[in-house]
This record gives C-alpha cells, structure tokens and sequence, in this order.
C-alpha cells in the first residue's frame, strides 16, 4: 500500500500545481482584458474631446456652456488651469 499512497500523494501534488498554473492563466486573461477596456475607454475619451473642440471651433456649441460644465468639474488645479479655469477655494 505505501507505493499507491505515494502515487496519490504525487498526483495530488500534480493536481495542486495544475491548479495553481490555471489560476495564474486566468489572472493573466483577466488583466490582459482589463487593460484592453482601459485603453478602449481612453479612446473614446479622447474622441469625445475631439469631437467637442471641433464643435467649439466651428461655433456648433456654446463655449459658455463648456466652460461652466467644466469649472463644475471636480478635478486637480493643474487640470484647471490647462482650461484657463480659476482656482477653486
């Protein structure tokens, strides 16, 4: 009986060890596709912002109403003066 014993424990150690490499597959697939909606969000981020400036700049939107959507904005000073915006207290 030692002999089965010691082929249970190796395949058990087999199955842990193929388990693990599994998990470790799964992670890399689930970072790989977290990285690939981050850029496609990104993407379309940057669109959206081309899309608006170009309206801006053809007079088809209000600069008014851009400007105060984003002076509501919450975000960092350093964004806020790249929009001419004044520091906000």
């Amino acid at each position: 009986m030692p002999k089965l014993d010691e082929q249970i424990s190796a395949l058990e150690e087999r199955l842990k060890q193929l388990k693990l490499r599994q998990q470790r597959a799964e992670a890399r697939q689930r970072a790989a596709v977290a990285i690939r909606e981050r850029k496609a969000e990104t993407r379309r981020r940057i669109l959206v912002g081309e899309i608006v400036l170009a309206k801006l700049k053809e007079g088809a939107m209000d600069e008014t109403q851009i400007r105060a959507w984003l002076d509501e904005a919450p975000m960092r000073e350093s964004d806020r003066v790249l929009f001419g915006l004044a520091a906000k207290t």
